[in-house]
């Protein structure tokens, strides 16, 4: 599962953020093998004038390739933050490109919805209170949501009974 949680005592955190298949040492792999399959038809034109036109499209493909993996890699840099104290839930998100958003709202009133089929996606995963309604774990999948609803709404709900 892509999510943790920190517990202590009187409070708690959940940190949430996507999948990522591809590691940085899977990168590294992927980029030096990709040039060097890319390099083999090049080893029958050398010495050839063909070579040089055909370098600039392979230069083009490995640069378009990086960039492309690199934009990904940083799209999927998202993580959310949900802060959980007997007098208040704060959900924090951290975006790649955008401003960072915050939600807050008392501990008592925050209301946590799975909707299975109305929502955007299957096990639409949804915090609400404060006037607002938010989305929790876009980037999950429809298994994760269901278990995080299941293990989130026994949070709160401990967090509720600690008020009194």
């Amino acid at each position: 599962m892509p999510y943790r949680w920190d517990d202590t005592q009187n409070e708690t955190d959940l940190q949430l953020w996507p999948h990522r298949s591809l590691s940085k040492s899977g990168f590294k792999w992927f980029m030096g093998s990709t040039l060097l399959l890319i390099c083999v038809p090049l080893v029958s034109v050398m010495g050839t004038v063909v070579l040089w036109g055909l370098l600039p499209f392979f230069a083009l493909t490995i640069g378009l390739m990086w960039f492309a993996l690199e934009r990904n890699d940083k799209d999927r840099s998202i993580l959310e933050t949900l802060h959980i104290d007997p007098d208040r839930v704060e959900l924090v998100r951290d975006n790649p490109r955008a401003a960072k958003q915050s939600w807050d709202c008392n501990t008592h009133w925050a209301s946590l919805h799975l909707h299975p089929s109305k929502g955007p996606v299957p096990n639409y995963l949804t915090l609400r209170g404060n006037g607002r309604e938010v989305e929790l774990g876009a980037f999950l999948s429809e298994e994760e949501r269901l278990e995080l609803y299941e293990e989130l709404q026994d949070r709160l709900t401990s967090f509720r009974t600690r008020i009194g």
